[in-house]
């Protein structure tokens, strides 16, 4: 059902001095890769099996409209620990495994002739100089425990650097190494040597998840937060024999969702969600618990197995590396005892910037001085309540030639409304923009911006205020660019879909 209790400032207050009354217990689960209809949450698939999910819905709050910070990993996951946009970390790719540390970003002076703005180059690692989520928590007296994927940068700059105490298994890497299924490649790493499997054809998702349960029941009486950061459902593609099996009885050729490779993934990562509600309801501490869930960008559209892609992300659009709903719109659940109504409904815009400010308020536990968030306190929305706030903003400068795959852009959403700035695509360094009503048009196929050029001023008024606050780097005009070697109609096209076009042309060929 969709809560209609409206929260008073009073109920807000009350709901915070409940939870400071006692401990609260965090489990941050955080999927990786998992798309808005990659679950039984909303309707959109009769293929997947997710009833650990809806296990956890029936706890708590299921929003419709969780975005993530970025449509790839690490920004995400650097909004989530700082609180701030990705405008203000400056994270904006996966290069966070890389060689070279970069702590600030930067802008090219010049490009590629067949583009129009210059790139923005990424920082590559979480500045340990930042307050970070586990810092934050770590310093209030909490147990505080790191399982699976981190993916912002090795030592010096993994999460024991970030206020974590344990960290399992120690990887830097973007994907589970090598394998879902052993043998893995953990070993082979620096870092990470010594993590081996524990038997044969062991699941990195079964082992992580015994892994965090151990260590829960370690803490004993001590209150703990928990990153529990899934591998699953990232590439590389594969499961249990056993569940692939299962699934290819049940694949319909002529369903979006045929992969019974994938099907098998998302049954695994929902599997390790029920060993984290087993073992907190056998420990006794449902009730003093908060477990959040959501996924770190949109389902990947790009990549094949089983002959198709891993993730369909209809009714949205795009999906993981796009600007467009499917790559930004996320799974989301926060069950927060004495707050969260069991089995409500939200269609109140989030983004996952907006969890740090929440727990920190929710655990009594001051923000840091002399710092600015950008993500806004949950706790009225979480009472059934609303959030008084304009827009969220999402800085994307990282382009992949994907299908759906836009320029180095910008993105508001604010009611209905979505706003895609295209930076410098427009005539002599002007920005281009693509204006969506997401009510009537969720699959983003009408754009609006020439029917209705006053709202676009307005969200790009609001949208450029953001980017100035945070200090953003922004592509420049390119001094480069030569029209003659600009290609508008391959945007949104895989580099296949372009050479076909090539090939169809005579060998007319874009200037990469």
């Amino acid at each position: 059902m969709k809560m209609k209790m409206k929260m008073t400032v009073a109920g807000v207050l009350l709901a915070v001095s409940a939870a400071a009354a006692e401990p609260v217990n965090i489990v941050f689960i955080l999927a990786d890769d998992l798309g808005w209809s990659d679950t039984t949450l909303y309707g959109s698939t009769n293929v997947y099996e997710t009833p650990n999910l809806e296990r956890l819905a029936a706890r708590g709050m299921t929003f419709t409209r969780a975005y993530a910070n970025s449509a790839i990993c690490s920004p995400t996951r650097a909004s989530i620990l700082t609180g701030q946009s990705t405008a203000r970390h400056g994270i904006t790719a996966p290069r966070c495994h890389h060689k070279r540390v970069v702590l600030q970003p930067t802008a090219d002076k010049t490009d590629k002739p067949g583009l129009k703005a210059t790139r923005v180059r990424t920082v590559t690692r979480l500045n340990t100089n930042l307050p970070t989520l586990g810092k934050m928590v770590k310093q209030a007296g909490y147990a505080t425990a790191h399982f699976g994927k981190w993916h912002l940068g090795a030592e010096p700059y993994s999460p024991l650097e970030h206020g974590f105490d344990i960290d399992i298994p120690h990887w830097p890497g973007p994907g589970p190494a090598g394998s879902y299924v052993a043998p893995w490649k953990f070993a082979t790493h620096p870092q990470s040597a010594g993590f081996r499997e524990n038997y044969p054809k062991e699941h990195i998702e079964d082992r992580m998840a015994e892994e965090a349960v151990a260590w829960m029941k370690s803490v004993k009486k001590k209150p703990f937060y928990m990153n529990y950061w899934m591998f699953s459902v990232h590439a590389p593609f594969d499961a249990k024999q056993t569940l692939i099996e299962k699934y290819r009885k049940k694949i319909d050729p002529d369903n979006p969702h045929r992969s019974p490779t994938y099907a098998a993934m998302v049954e695994s990562m929902d599997d390790a969600v029920g060993s984290l509600l087993d073992a907190v309801d056998a420990a006794g501490i449902a009730d003093r618990t908060a477990i959040i869930f959501v996924s770190d960008n949109g389902g990947n559209m790009f990549d094949s197995v089983d002959g198709t892609t891993p993730s369909d992300n209809a009714p949205l659009r795009g999906g993981k590396c796009t600007a467009f709903e499917g790559g930004l719109r996320v799974p989301c659940i926060v069950a927060w005892p004495g707050i969260t109504e069991p089995g409500s409904r939200s269609d109140e815009i989030i983004q996952t910037s907006d969890f740090y400010p929440t727990i920190l308020r929710q655990l009594g536990i001051e923000s840091p001085e002399n710092y600015v968030v950008d993500g806004a306190d949950l706790t009225p929305v979480l009472c059934g309540g609303k959030l008084e706030r304009s827009a969220i903003f999402t800085y994307f400068p990282y382009t992949v030639p994907k299908h759906d795959w836009l320029p180095p852009s910008a993105i508001v959403h604010s009611g209905d409304w979505k706003l895609i700035r295209l930076f410098c695509e427009g005539e002599n360094g002007a920005h281009a923009y693509r204006l969506y009503n997401l009510s009537d048009d969720p699959g983003e196929r009408n754009n609006l911006a020439e029917a209705f050029p006053e709202r676009v001023a307005y969200l790009d008024r609001l949208l450029q205020r953001h980017l100035d606050d945070a200090y953003a780097v922004l592509p420049n005009p390119n001094p480069a660019f030569d029209p003659r070697q600009y290609h508008p109609e391959f945007i949104g096209l895989t580099p296949e879909e372009q050479a076909e076009i090539n090939n169809q042309s005579g060998g007319k060929k874009r200037e990469e």
